[in-house]
């Protein structure tokens, strides 16, 4: 299977809005989020991907077929790292899972973003914290640092990525 990473464009905002619909939707027994009344999660920073600097949206394609999205942040939320990156969102279409499309995706990114990484999950995400203990662990060979941040209930991995 051919796994690709592209730019999502401003034209393609509609098609990025359905598909973090679809994402909340599964992220939603973490979450505990509802829909609004008009039947939508929502999320508050689509425009921000276009508008502010250090922000990056990709769509992921499996044999040019959409299969996901990711989100790269140029910031760390809860560690001081230097030319930092983290995953705001990342997002793989059910059919595809299993399957390495995540893996793929995951590796090109950080393949993209040379510097210190954040990768953070909810503590309750157990296949999320999961995912992201294989995919670094063989990334790095082994060379990552884990975390805790008690008060937002999120627990991590970091690392450094000198390509």
């Amino acid at each position: 299977m051919n796994i690709s990473i592209e730019p999502i464009l401003i034209e393609q905002k509609s098609v990025f809005i359905q598909m973090m619909e679809l994402y909340n939707y599964d992220f939603s027994e973490f979450s505990d989020d509802d829909i609004n009344e008009y039947g939508y999660f929502g999320y508050p920073h689509i425009d921000d991907y276009w508008n502010e600097e250090g922000r990056y949206p990709f769509f992921i394609r499996a044999d040019g077929k959409l299969a996901g999205l990711v989100l790269v942040r140029s910031c760390s939320e809860y560690n001081d790292l230097s030319n930092p990156h983290n995953i705001a969102e990342f997002f793989v279409l059910k059919k595809y899972r299993r399957k390495g499309v995540g893996k793929v995706a995951s590796m090109k990114i950080f393949d993209m973003f040379p510097g210190g990484w954040e990768i953070s999950q909810w503590e309750n995400n157990l296949p999320a914290q999961n995912f992201w203990k294989q995919i670094i662990k063989e990334y790095t060979n082994g060379k990552y640092d884990t975390f805790t941040a008690i008060e937002k209930g999120v627990v991590g991995f970091t690392f450094y990525n000198s390509l």
